[in-house]
């Protein structure tokens, strides 16, 4: 019941350009949830207060997609959401046969230091 009041109250704050179109589960059972309009993107966490942490791309065409921005709020700092987040984007990329260019300094530390993410690039 939780989740689907998180959604109904999510699905009423979106505007009619963006659709909330897979919710998935990390490993520590928070959901990420994703928006995604015509031109861009945004995976995201949500806990009690609101968005606890996001990261933002853009697309490039129809195979690309760049990585711009990773927020973590202050209180979630030091709980590993930014890189579960860039994770989940890679995860995506590969499912969707994207290529990311992480322009966001956050992604592109992440992406660098771990070969297995290095696929999408």
């Amino acid at each position: 019941m939780v989740l689907f009041d998180r959604l109904f109250s999510l699905n009423k704050t979106l505007n009619s350009s963006s659709v909330v179109i897979t919710i998935g589960r990390n490993q520590d059972s928070m959901d990420i949830l994703h928006e995604e309009s015509e031109t861009k993107g945004r995976f995201y966490i949500e806990d009690d207060t609101g968005t606890a942490a996001e990261i933002t791309y853009s697309k490039a065409g129809s195979d690309k997609i760049i990585i711009d921005h990773t927020q973590v709020n202050d209180k979630n700092r030091g709980e590993g959401l930014g890189k579960k987040l860039v994770d989940h984007v890679v995860e995506f990329a590969r499912k969707q046969q994207l290529t990311v260019l992480p322009l966001c300094p956050f992604a592109r530390s992440v992406i660098s230091k771990d070969p297995d993410l290095q696929d999408v690039l």
